[in-house]
């Protein structure tokens, strides 16, 4: 997944303005003393508690840090609570933890959105079973969960709650999904593609028949970004990070057949110049990026809420139409993009920290409606409420302010229907033109139901093990197809792809996810 996975909502939440925090007493004696004797009162510290936070390099530097910024000190000030964020860097959140983990600096919570991830934490006896937390300290959290009884498959291992999490909102169910320059399309005179070979028909026209009128050869078919992979691998129904029932017997997605159609589209998209063929080294698909928004790509394979891209692209671009495109059908059918299950950020707690009541404390006044305030910001700043909805001031100031707050609202219940993105955008012309887009960019991304044959994967030590060793395996060879030309074909890649899963103890690992399945899953 990744993340997927996975989210901003065109508002670009944020945080109430910051509140003046009282300086703490030193505990020395004397002053301690003395602040009894004035106020016949101890006076009582803190609870503190840590957690991380993804580092998606949004906080502008007069905003502050992951660390301390406007949101942190409203969270801080309103909860009561001492909360200090530990930054992992989007990228790298997992490598992160797990260098934390094993340096015991890991904070008191962390999350993430993969269930698969919690599921090798809990193997390893980094992470602590959390029901006896939640029955003595919580009261809203435990109502919140009674009232969401779909979330618990997704917090337990073993018969035990490991996980805190909230139910995602549809607009962070949508995931994935594909953009299309209509104006090119009308400029070339086709129509919209439904099928795959009548995609890359227009991919090609793209790259070929100038249409941005320059009379250079200097557009392609189409730009991503780090969704690219997973968007070809869901319209063929073979995502590499999921299992398959094929004939009711458990099937990693890149070993399916359908894998084989996955690796020979994106190596004839390379091979035919449809994409860049730097985009291998663009690591953070910054180049990618540019394509799209000084308008030399025709095709874009992203994400559904593109609020920064689309901007940037009709200031560089005034008369460019960028629409959603539906994903296209193939020899197996039509399947929706990537969605997310229902469960939102999965929290863990340490099994070395020091105060639960503490961790469960934030948990309670998180999902207590301050979610809202924590995504949002200050009402008469950053927002006014149009019947219930917040709508934008100015929509610069919320993007430098109010970029990177989603992240903080670690228990976030927001889900927005299509209509609200007008009333939320702010009054601007490229804005409120946005805003009506994305809402049927919404749509378009839950038209069609992403294949999961099982709601999540299995978790057990081997299969952990083994797809740690063949993650990067699987990665130089695929690019080796990909890249290769005539010296490696997908039929090839796919032999070497099991060839590898086989010898690093594969067959064992798909008995026993098969054995899970049977356990858990089948027939309930």
């Amino acid at each position: 997944m990744m993340l997927h996975k996975k989210h901003i909502a065109l508002m670009l939440a944020g945080a109430l303005a910051i509140v003046p925090i009282a300086a703490c007493s030193t505990d020395g004696g004397d002053n301690k003393k003395t602040d009894t004797a004035a106020n016949g009162t101890d006076k009582k510290k803190k609870q503190e508690v840590s957690i991380t936070i993804l580092d998606r390099g949004q906080v502008a530097s007069d905003e502050g840090t992951y660390e301390s910024n406007r949101v942190t000190k409203y969270i801080n000030e309103k909860s009561g609570i001492n909360v200090k964020w530990v930054p992992v860097v989007r990228t790298q959140s997992t490598q992160k933890m797990n260098t934390l983990i094993a340096a015991g600096e890991a904070p008191d919570l962390m999350w993430e959105f993969g269930r698969d991830y919690m599921s090798t934490l809990k193997d390893q006896g980094a992470i602590q079973p959390i029901d006896d937390y939640i029955e003595k300290y919580s009261t809203s959290y435990k109502n919140y969960l009674k009232a969401h009884p779909e979330l618990k498959p997704y917090t337990m291992f073993d018969g035990k709650t490991y996980i805190a999490t909230s139910a995602r909102g549809v607009d962070a169910i949508a995931n994935h999904a594909m953009w299309i320059r209509q104006d090119w399309l009308d400029k070339l005179g086709l129509k919209t593609p439904t099928t795959m070979d009548e995609l890359m028909t227009v991919m090609r026209a793209f790259k070929d028949k100038d249409p941005d009128g320059n009379g250079k050869n200097d557009t392609l078919g189409a730009a991503f970004n780090f969704n690219y992979n997973g968007i070809v691998q869901a319209m063929f129904a073979a995502h590499s990070g999921l299992w398959y029932l094929e004939n009711d017997k458990m099937v990693k997605g890149n070993f399916t057949d359908r894998y084989t159609d996955v690796l020979s589209l994106l190596k004839t998209m390379f091979d035919e110049g449809l994409v860049d063929k730097e985009y291998i080294t663009d690591k953070n698909y910054q180049k990618e990026r540019q394509l799209l928004v000084t308008g030399k790509a025709g095709v874009y394979f992203s994400s559904w809420n593109i609020a920064a891209e689309y901007r940037e692209l009709k200031q560089n671009v005034p008369d460019a139409k960028l629409v959603p495109l539906e994903p296209v059908s193939t020899k197996y059918g039509k399947f929706g993009l990537f969605q997310e299950p229902p469960a939102n950020k999965l929290i863990v707690f340490n099994k070395n920290m020091k105060d639960p009541e503490a961790a469960v404390k934030l948990l309670d006044w998180m999902i207590d409606k301050n979610w809202f305030d924590v995504r949002f910001g200050q009402e008469g700043v950053h927002y006014k409420l149009v019947n219930g909805v917040p709508q934008a001031i100015d929509a610069e100031k919320n993007k430098k302010e109010l970029l990177y707050a989603p992240e903080y609202a670690v228990l976030d219940q927001y889900s927005p229907k299509p209509e609200d993105f007008a009333v939320m955008a702010a009054q601007d012309a490229i804005s409120q033109e946005y805003a009506k887009i994305q809402g049927e960019s919404l749509k378009v991304a839950m038209k069609n139901k992403f294949r999961r044959d099982i709601p999540f994967n299995p978790t057990f030590p081997e299969l952990s093990e083994t797809a740690t060793a063949f993650t990067p395996l699987a990665e130089e060879i695929e690019t080796k197809v990909i890249t290769g030309g005539n010296q490696y074909n997908a039929s090839w890649g796919i032999e070497q792809l099991r060839k590898e899963w086989k010898r690093l103890g594969g067959d064992n690992v798909d008995k026993l996810a098969q054995q899970w399945y049977e356990k858990n899953l089948k027939g309930k």
